[in-house]
């Protein structure tokens, strides 16, 4: 039963690798025009022996708030000889399609793009790995040698022509392709940003000031030494270069309130309780046939009632009372019509004696 279990280990072991290779290639965000330039800034001193550099770079939130700069920053690497693939947007088509960074035993490709600082678009000349220990190159990186002795001075000559797009492919985007190294990096381990980066990244996110449609290309927090610091020593601003930046108009943000404000018009709606009150209006209506069983009093006439039904629906019940004291005063008329002749016949035989 050991067997089994010590051959699963490392088959889900190269099963993980696979699948963190490929979920963080690419995340499914497609935005229709593309990032901002990149701002300029001065990276900020090295806090100690082990950070390595992770330019800073535009990501998306949303919709309403657009690109945010999530600032550049010092991160101490999750295991030693481990380097960093920053991100970068690409051009998919359809849109523009976010490319996640990751860590792994060489740099990879991101996009060409030239964040300065050592990533100018082809690999890392900011430092290497020797001996288990971080070497940093000073002619690159913002490092005091009272604090970190393991440096060395390598003078980089930058060949690739000095702009600050933020984006590969697309129109006026980097037309830099993966290098036959890079494509064989992509399929090496890679480890996903530790939970420091994703904290910084949450924390650009969250503020507002960082946001693109705010901040118009500028961010206040350019850079800083540590992830998540925002404030205090060791936050770089960035410089106010060229045009200003405008953020597209969100024209979809206005579509959804128009719904939910013609709902509560039609919850009251009268209609329908207009039809509730006629239908107990028509049945008093037929009250009138209670009061029939007293009419069968007298119920040889009860055939002209039949027919002037309707019109006591109308005026129901002032015909009633006037109607009684009709009736009872013909048969109290008609009696003494009947004595009177009686009283009359003995007179008129009298006179022809």
């Amino acid at each position: 039963m050991r067997i089994p279990h010590l051959l699963r280990s490392p088959l889900l072991a190269l099963a993980l690798l696979v699948i963190s290779a490929a979920a963080y290639a690419q995340i499914g965000i497609s935005i229709s025009f593309a990032p901002p330039e990149l701002p300029v800034y001065e990276q900020p001193l090295c806090p100690g022996d082990g950070y390595l550099w992770t330019p800073g770079y535009w990501a998306y939130a949303d919709d309403s708030d657009g690109y945010y700069w999530v600032p550049g920053t010092w991160v101490m690497a999750p295991e030693p000889g481990l380097l960093w693939t920053p991100a970068y947007w690409g051009w998919g088509g359809n849109g523009f399609v976010f490319n996640q960074g990751y860590w792994g035993q060489q740099v990879g490709f991101y996009g060409g793009v030239s964040y300065g600082y050592g990533y100018f678009g082809d690999g890392y000349q900011g430092g290497r790995w020797q001996n288990g220990q971080f070497f940093y190159n000073r002619s690159v990186s913002n490092v005091s040698v009272t604090n970190i002795h393991n440096v060395y001075n390598t003078t980089v000559v930058n060949s690739t022509t000095i702009n600050r797009v933020s984006y590969n492919g697309g129109s006026g985007g980097i037309s830099a392709r993966p290098t036959a190294q890079q494509e064989s990096a992509a399929q090496e381990r890679h480890i996903p940003p530790v939970a420091a980066q994703t904290e910084h990244a949450q924390a650009a996110r969250a503020n507002p000031e960082q946001r693109a449609s705010v901040n118009h290309g500028t961010p206040p927090v350019a850079a800083s030494a540590k992830p998540g610091a925002f404030t205090g020593e060791g936050v770089v601003h960035a410089k106010p270069t060229g045009t200003p930046y405008v953020a597209p108009v969100n024209r979809a943000a206005v579509q959804p309130p128009a719904k939910p404000a013609a709902r509560p018009e039609d919850n009251p709606v009268h209609p329908p309780a207009a039809k509730n009150e006629p239908e107990p209006n028509h049945a008093p209506a037929a009250r009138p046939n209670p009061p029939e069983p007293n009419k069968p009093e007298s119920n040889r006439p009860s055939t002209p009632p039949a027919n002037e039904r309707p019109q006591p629906e109308r005026a129901a019940p002032p015909e009633r009372p006037s109607a009684q004291p009709t009736e009872h005063a013909k048969p109290a008329s008609a009696k003494p019509e009947e004595k009177k002749p009686q009283e009359e016949k003995p007179k008129e035989n009298e006179k022809p004696q």
